[in-house]
């Protein structure tokens, strides 16, 4: 049996996200999907000089459903309901631009990443295709509206089930879920991506190498292609709350969404369902490991 569990923010009126959890925990392990949110603000769509089809090209859709048995084989779901293209929380709470805000951001945010500076910080400029998302600049208080009402409660989620799980098994394993569009790829190949799966452990530094190693070994097996660390070594979610030293692993899985979907139309494509078997594997297989 599965348990769904949404919560609310502080107001009330907007459900943030939504953990689906076993009966009883029997993995050692969390799965996080940040970006495949679908509930779009009616005030941010007003806000917005784009239409739902360009807005949805920073989703990860449908990568909730592809880990969707996770709780069955014993493991919590924590999956944002609020879009990407809204509120990204695999960024730094206040990773903003100065560019898009009516007034002046306090010394304290991060103006300078290079998150930031390609126009995808926690509130976003631009969407994945690189289309400027707003018609006019922002208020500050209502990215800060947005960071408590949704990034906070997330990450407030997510650090309970990951202290939980690290209480329960001596250590915890989070999967941080992603999809990459096709066209991610390096100029020398047209933008077009070469690879099916991209696991990033932050360049050896959130999990240890067993792990990965092991996630690695298992998608080669089935006939995938498979990089580490490039394009993607790890968001937010991947470096903060990998700690390998104190029983917290993080892995960032990032799957190549040609695979499974058509992109120009958001259409699953027949391999979607085999995807979604071969992700509970790789959820049960890691379930089994103990990190060394």
């Amino acid at each position: 049996m599965t348990h769904h569990a949404a919560a609310a923010n502080a107001d009330g009126n907007d459900e943030v996200y939504e953990i689906l959890r076993p009966a009883e925990q029997s993995l050692p392990l969390v799965l996080a999907s940040p970006h495949s949110g679908t509930r779009y603000p009616p005030d941010f769509l007003q806000a917005s000089r784009l239409d739902d089809r360009a807005l949805r090209k920073s989703e990860d859709t449908y990568v909730d459903e592809i880990f969707a048995q996770a709780p069955a084989l014993g493991a919590p779901l924590l999956r944002a309901l609020f879009p990407r293209a809204f509120l990204d929380a695999n960024r730094e709470a206040y990773e903003l631009d100065p560019a898009m805000f009516a007034d002046r951001l306090p010394p304290w945010a991060n103006t300078r990443s290079p998150r930031v500076a390609a126009g995808l910080g926690t509130i976003a400029r631009v969407v994945a295709s690189g289309e400027e998302i707003y018609r006019a600049k922002l208020d500050l208080a209502d990215a800060f509206a947005r960071i408590d009402g949704f990034y906070h409660p997330y990450h407030a989620a997510l650090s309970a089930l990951i202290e939980d799980t690290r209480r329960r098994f001596g250590f915890c394993i989070l999967l941080d879920c992603h999809s990459m569009p096709s066209s991610s790829g390096p100029p020398e190949t047209g933008g077009r991506l070469h690879v099916d799966f991209v696991l990033g452990d932050c360049h050896g530094s959130a999990c240890s190498p067993f792990l990965i190693d092991a996630a690695d070994d298992y998608l080669r097996g089935l006939g995938y292609r498979v990089n580490r660390n490039a394009p993607y070594a790890g968001g937010f979610t991947t470096r903060h709350y990998g700690q390998p030293k104190t029983g917290r692993h993080a892995l960032q899985i990032e799957i190549n969404r040609a695979l499974y979907m058509h992109e120009a139309t958001y259409e699953r494509k027949p391999h979607l369902e085999a995807l979604a078997r071969q992700m509970s594997d790789l959820i049960a297989l890691l379930g089994t490991l103990e990190p060394r």
